[in-house]
């Protein structure tokens, strides 16, 4: 009896596996000491921060090197009733956008060309960033002396061909745009380098892809190359425009401004307001050129900044 009842009692269920134990998440601090950006902030506060602020005080007084008066807002007033203050803004605009598009339209054309497997592609390259490492000053009275209307020899050499040159550098009509047409010469190159890296960043398999769907060099460009590189379109018009604004050693050294005030920009009216001695009044001025600088590139640099694709 005890042995059939004991043959028929059900086993006991297995125990459950004892619960592993609970490890808590280590937390990694990603922030660096404090002491990490003392020597970036040291640099940065001494060679914006306070010359930023000094400008800025000394933009309201009449100062020489030995001491300051203040004076109120009477050097802006002064600097708005310039009689070539409006010509020279529209000249500094037209010369910023010119030469920014440029660079944008020109730039992706010679990456797009010095990416393929090309003969001498490393070669092309540097010759494309070359002028970027010659100074605005030389390429300036380089081209005072090639542009020369009557021995320039650029007009020499259209001259053989039948060609009637122009007055590059002395027409008023064209001054400007020929200073616009050397500066993207010279800065063609960075435009050049920074689309060449934005190209290179885009994964291969998305090329293979798109041929493996029958699309054309032209199909890839436009829904490839263009939209995944617009990181690279954004630096290079943020920092074209800022040059662009800016400019003045290049102007300076090929028309002063000239002829006339045909390619006065806001920065060769300020330099010419200092050269007169007027030092809180071409201060004043550089304050004034700092906030149309900022006001055009902060807004347009955060738009673009919303507008990139993420790989």
């Amino acid at each position: 009896m005890s042995a059939s009842t004991a043959s028929t009692t059900p086993a006991a269920p297995p125990s459950p596996p004892a619960p592993k134990p609970r490890i808590s998440p280590v937390h990694i601090d990603k922030t660096y000491p404090m002491w990490f950006y003392v020597p970036g902030g040291l640099v940065f506060l001494i060679l914006f921060i306070v010359p930023t602020v000094l400008s800025f005080y000394y933009a309201f007084t009449r100062w020489t090197l030995f001491d300051a008066t203040f004076v109120g807002f009477d050097n802006f007033v002064t600097f708005f009733s310039e009689p070539g203050l409006i010509g020279s803004l529209v000249n500094t605009l037209i010369y910023a956008f010119v030469t920014s598009g440029s660079k944008v339209v020109l730039g992706m054309a010679l990456a797009v060309v010095l990416v393929q497997h090309i003969w001498a592609r490393g070669y092309l390259r540097s010759l494309t960033f070359f002028p970027v490492l010659v100074s605005a000053v030389g390429v300036g009275l380089t081209f005072q002396v090639l542009l020369n209307p009557t021995d320039g020899l650029v007009n020499a050499a259209l001259g053989a061909v039948g060609i009637d040159g122009p007055r590059w550098l002395v027409d008023p009509d064209i001054a400007l745009l020929t200073v616009a047409a050397i500066d993207v010469w010279k800065g063609i190159g960075l435009a050049t380098l920074i689309y060449i890296a934005g190209l290179v960043a885009i994964p291969q398999e998305y090329y293979e892809a798109a041929k493996v769907d029958g699309a054309s060099a032209w199909d890839i460009f436009r829904t490839i190359m263009l939209p995944l590189s617009f990181p690279a379109t954004s630096t290079v018009i943020i920092l074209s425009l800022i040059g662009g604004l800016r400019s003045f050693d290049l102007i300076w050294t090929t028309t002063q401004g000239g002829p006339g005030f045909a390619s006065d920009v806001i920065a060769s009216v300020i330099y010419k307001q200092y050269q007169a001695g007027f030092y809180g009044l071409s201060t004043a001025g550089n304050v004034v050129l700092f906030i149309v600088v900022t006001a055009i590139i902060y807004p347009l640099s955060r738009w673009l900044n919303s507008k990139e694709v993420v790989l």
